[in-house]
């Protein structure tokens, strides 16, 4: 089981550039049997390595616009470490069930990408402190709750910096991987104070077979209707997000 949810981690993060940490929260939680706040922590240090993995292929072809990694990566970095210090003070229950709303937000977001005709920006001035502000709010998502943000940051690129999608998940993906080691960082502060610690073989085996998952489905983009994809994934979203919300207010 470990093996099929990392290769589903390393392949939603691969084909959609997004999803990654959606998948790995519920199964380090509900298969693994790791603790709320641990199984967030250990995801966000697997979402961030295969993100980093993920992101080489497009960076080796030039598909990744390093200007809006630092608008959107720094601020986002930032976001991260202060979600992550505010999670020691919110119980674990609680941080499921604000990560079971994302999910059903991320559904509409996969089967309602953004459209870029008709959007007006100004990319000097406007749109620059837009897309630092849109980064800082992700990245505290990204640090409460170890959701990498993929299907926030993506439509954000594409709406705001003007990229197009194979760009913006390229770019995704490294700010994916800068934000989500930030938080697990911070994170190791905080489980430190509750005594608790993360599996680094959990973590290690995640990593590995994840980033062979990103590489097929790296692979496999440019060869799959997306639409279809991401309506099969919405779908899944919103179950594992009901499922979530039962498990934690039934």
């Amino acid at each position: 089981m470990v093996w099929i949810g990392a290769l589903m981690v390393g392949l939603s993060l691969g084909l959609l550039g997004s999803g990654g940490s959606i998948l790995t929260v519920p199964v380090l939680v509900f298969l693994m049997g790791e603790g709320e706040k641990v199984a967030i922590a250990e995801s966000l240090a697997i979402v961030g390595t295969i993100a980093l993995a993920g992101s080489l292929p497009y960076a080796w072809r030039r598909l990744v616009d390093w200007r809006s990694v630092l608008l959107f990566g720094v601020p986002g970095m930032i976001g991260a470490f202060l979600g992550a210090a505010v999670s020691g003070y919110i119980s674990g229950a609680t941080q499921l069930v604000l990560f079971a709303f994302i999910m059903l937000a991320a559904a509409v977001f996969m089967v309602r990408p953004p459209k870029v005709d008709g959007v007006a920006i100004d990319i000097e001035a406007r749109v620059a402190w837009k897309i630092a502000s849109d980064g800082l709010i992700v990245g505290a998502i990204t640090g409460l709750v170890g959701v990498g943000g993929g299907f926030l940051i993506v439509p954000a690129l594409v709406l705001l910096a003007r990229l197009d999608m194979h760009r913006a998940v390229g770019t995704s993906l490294v700010i994916i991987a800068l934000k989500s080691f930030t938080g697990f960082v911070k994170y190791l502060d905080v489980l430190a104070d509750l005594d608790l610690t993360v599996d680094g073989q959990l973590i290690a085996t995640f990593a590995v077979v994840g980033t062979v998952g990103s590489v097929i489905g790296n692979w496999l983009a440019s060869r799959t209707p997306q639409m279809q994809l991401r309506r099969a994934f919405a779908v899944f979203l919103v179950v594992m997000g009901i499922f979530v919300l039962y498990a934690q207010l039934g």
